[in-house]
């Protein structure tokens, strides 16, 4: 392992074994202080964060960019201050800790005998959704994770994750859509954080305008086990506890080849998304490259 790994691995071990000890406000303090001291350095991650906010809300001027970017830092920070605390939350504060609305669809969608997937985009705390998931609907889950480097770290996210309540699979090593499926064939429930390709093969979507790909996973899913697929989007607002909204199932199309009833559901999953970042897009946590023409790495910051 590297010294850089190694410092990385030791950083987020720090986290969770210290921030999670602090009391509730001394956290959010921290995380506050923490983005505004990022934001100020003007990084790589903060350049593109707010590039991408350019086309979240194309008539922002730089003023409005910065103070998107800065609400965004701020976001991201409140996400990793609760996510290293989650691990110490009582089940009441997880439960409380979330207000979601048109739950019906949930909890429908997990009595269904068919299985559900609920696909995610990178907004707000998606590990609190999970854990209220797991806790007062009293519900496993099976998702995906990246498969970070060094290897150390990603064992600290499958425990973490693990200890929630969830089953964590990597996303690469070629078995995951495979597990997935059985899961989802048993009547269970898979979650997925679906707004970004990883695997450089995905579906080209119509995104804000401009062309992007996003996982095919979630759709092909649905019709080859017969599965509902149900966006999610998150957002905060001044208040402690997090926002959230289920939408309707995205539906099969009767007709056409699966490559078509793919691109066709993963576009109407892209549309929900947007419309959701586009109402609280400083809860949209997306500092890398997303759209096909920011993918060339001599066009500006990762």
């Amino acid at each position: 392992m590297s010294t850089a790994d190694r410092f990385t691995d030791a950083l987020y071990g720090l986290g969770w074994s210290t921030v999670k000890k602090l009391p509730e406000p001394a956290a959010v303090r921290l995380g506050r202080s923490v983005a505004d001291l990022a934001w100020k350095q003007r990084g790589k991650g903060v350049l593109r964060l707010e590039a991408n906010y350019a086309r979240v809300v194309p008539d922002a001027g730089p003023e409005r960019l910065a103070e998107l970017s800065r609400a965004g830092m701020r976001s991201y920070l409140r996400y990793w201050m609760e996510s290293f605390r989650l691990p110490a939350w009582s089940a009441e504060r997880v439960r409380t800790g979330f207000d979601c609305t048109d739950v019906h669809h949930l909890t429908d969608g997990i009595a269904s005998p068919r299985g559900l997937i609920l696909a995610l985009p990178h907004m707000a705390n998606w590990d609190l959704a999970g854990a209220w998931v797991t806790t007062r609907l009293e519900t496993p889950f099976t998702t995906v994770a990246e498969r970070l480097k060094p290897e150390s770290l990603y064992d600290r996210f499958v425990a973490y994750r693990e200890g929630l309540g969830m089953e964590v699979l990597p996303h690469s090593g070629g078995t995951a859509f495979g597990t997935l499926a059985r899961r989802l064939r048993d009547g269970g429930l898979v979650c997925l954080v679906a707004d970004r390709d990883l695997s450089a093969s995905g579906v080209e979507v119509d995104f804000f305008g401009e062309r992007t790909r996003m996982p095919a996973g979630p759709a092909l899913l649905a019709q080859q086990t017969g599965a509902q697929l149900m966006p999610v989007t998150l957002w905060y607002d001044d208040s402690p506890v997090m926002k959230g909204q289920v939408h309707p199932p995205i539906e099969v199309p009767e007709t056409g080849s699966r490559a078509e009833k793919t691109s066709v559901m993963t576009q109407a999953l892209a549309d929900v998304f947007a419309k959701g970042i586009a109402d609280h897009p400083e809860d949209w946590h997306m500092l890398q490259r997303l759209w096909l023409a920011d993918l060339d790495p001599a066009k500006g910051p990762a």
